[in-house]
């Protein structure tokens, strides 16, 4: 047993209930799960799955989409390292990268419109090779010409109807631009570059200020060890001094007082010595302190530099290397629509072209039928009335004649107004503003429709005759309650009340149903009032009324 297939329906979304691969691609689902592998490097198990699902998702082949997968994996790597922003926001890159895998997905619309357009060029290639057979099949003689067939009416129009619907669907397809246009995407990389020279350019600032502070490090450093040793030597002097003046004063007791105050003098001076020393020391110390924070700042600010400019130049390669696969998808698709499009528009010209010449052939001896019918009855018309003022009685009699030929009337004048309303909805699907203005033009078609329009003024220019039959048919009938419904079968008053004037606007879908409906009715009506006499029966009755009436 077939397993029940589930379809999703969407009220914000037109259109016929979707299948999940229909709602996976309008849902924003894969772009997620993109950024999530962006965000987090994959695991091998996740790289395959994820091939699996850009081989469902994506427009490129299995190349492509190995391409793109690397690309990712690039994309993983640089952001893993990118954790301090400078210039770039982390989420404008991850919409970047969104936007792009938007551009490369598959459109569902798309996949839609070719499904349908296939399933229709497959009938309307099934019709063409069936009418094709057809028409080698049979005789090509006057019997084919004189009796119209309303199935080919019914199949002519059909196949300009599924013409037209396949035209109408793939300007829709063309129309259809998904991702970004050239002009955004142009801005996005632009920008990028404009950071990515921005922050080249603060590195390069940061590390020429290094420099500067590594001088100044040199400089101080240089300057201590000059001061160190000016005060080393100042140091050794004092302490030679001290000690030569000790020996003086266990020498020269007599002039201990005098070494004293030498010797006080002495400590006090190395004392103001030394702590100038530390003083300077200290100071010294945090100017290299200083500077050493400084250039680890400096330090830190041009490795966040170097690691986000690498993040923008994997962007700007991804983007760009997307963007040509994008490119590329949207070249074909437009070249491959162009051509089916111009395609279409041709198929349709020459089968315009084929039917209005059916109908221009059929319609011809039909009309020719319609006046042979009026001028047979006018001349039973005035025959009955001169049996009718010599008392003849043999006119019921012949009646049978008349009524057939008045049926066989009838018949061909429905055979007419049919083809002029098919050739009326032939014009409107052909003139509808949907369609391509190089066809609208064509001087073969135009003709073909005036000749037409020359058959239609012939026909109704012929005058109506009045039918016994229809008289019979208005006539109350004596039945109870007179509830019974009138005759199903109502022929026009005059061949003009048939006639159908072609609207400028363009046909809606609705109306081919309605159409449909119509020339069914008419088909089936058609059906009902067929009989099996012929013309030439009809003109051999005539004959032998004729004679009679001369051999009386």
């Amino acid at each position: 047993m077939k397993a029940p297939m589930v379809l999703f329906y969407d009220a914000d979304i037109d259109g016929p209930p979707m299948n999940f691969c229909d709602v996976f691609l309008y849902s924003q689902a894969l772009e997620g799960i993109t950024l999530s592998m962006i965000l987090e490097a994959p695991s091998e198990e996740e790289v395959s799955l994820l091939l699996e699902i850009f081989g469902i998702c994506l427009t490129g082949g299995k190349e492509v989409n190995k391409e793109i997968m690397s690309n990712v994996q690039d994309l993983a790597k640089a952001f893993s390292e990118y954790k301090d922003e400078v210039l770039v926001k982390r989420e404008e890159l991850l919409e970047y990268a969104q936007s792009i895998i938007s551009g490369l997905k598959r459109n569902a619309d798309i996949m839609r419109i070719d499904a349908e357009t296939q399933e229709l060029r497959r009938k309307l290639d099934e019709k063409q090779k069936s009418q094709a057979q057809s028409t080698e099949d049979q005789d090509k003689t006057s019997e084919k010409i004189a009796v119209a067939n309303l199935e080919a009416f019914k199949e002519a129009l059909s196949e300009v109807r599924l013409c037209s619907r396949i035209e109408e669907l793939l300007l829709k397809k063309n129309s259809i631009t998904p991702g970004d246009s050239l002009e955004v995407h142009s801005q996005k990389v632009d920008k990028l570059k404009v950071l990515a020279d921005s922050l080249a350019s603060s590195s390069s600032k940061a590390e020429q200020r290094i420099l500067e502070h590594r001088r100044q490090k040199e400089d101080a450093l240089n300057f201590r060890v000059k001061k160190e040793n000016e005060v080393s030597a100042a140091e050794k002097e004092l302490l030679d001094e001290i000690t030569e003046l000790e020996k003086q004063r266990d020498e020269l007791e007599a002039q201990l007082k005098k070494v004293n105050i030498s010797l006080n003098a002495a400590n006090g001076r190395l004392k103001q010595t030394r702590e100038e020393r530390d003083q300077f020391d200290e100071a010294n110390n945090q100017i290299i302190f200083s500077l050493k924070k400084k250039e680890d700042d400096l330090s830190k600010s041009i490795t966040l530099c170097n690691v986000e400019s690498n993040v923008v130049k994997i962007w700007i390669g991804f983007l760009e290397d997307s963007w040509k696969l994008q490119s590329s998808y949207n070249e074909q698709k437009e070249k491959k629509t162009c051509g089916e499009l111009e395609k279409c528009v041709s198929d349709f010209l020459k089968l315009t072209k084929r039917h209005l010449s059916e109908f221009k052939e059929v319609l011809s001896p039909l009309i020719e039928s319609i006046k042979t019918y009026v001028d047979n009855l006018a001349v039973l018309n005035s025959r009955e009335e001169e049996e009718k003022e010599h008392g003849n009685d043999e006119a019921s009699e012949r009646t049978n004649p008349r009524k057939s030929l008045e049926e066989e009337y009838l018949e061909t004048e429905k055979k007419i107004i049919i083809a002029f309303s098919i050739v009326d909805h032939i014009k409107k699907l052909f003139y509808s503003e949907q369609g391509a203005n190089s066809r609208r033009d064509d001087p073969e078609v135009k003709n073909l429709m005036d000749e037409i329009e020359k058959l239609r003024e012939s026909f109704e220019s012929v005058e109506r005759p009045t039918l016994s039959i229809e008289s019979e048919k208005a006539k109350p009938l004596p039945v109870e309650g007179s509830k019974l419904s009138p005759s199903p079968l109502q022929a026009p008053a005059t061949p003009k009340a048939a006639h159908v004037d072609s609207p400028k606007s363009p046909m809606k879908p609705e109306q081919h149903f309605n159409s449909d409906a119509e020339l069914a009715t008419l088909g089936s009506e058609l059906g009902k009032e067929d009989k099996e006499f012929s013309g030439e029966e009809i003109s051999g009755w005539e004959f032998d009324e004729l004679e009679e009436d001369l051999k009386s």
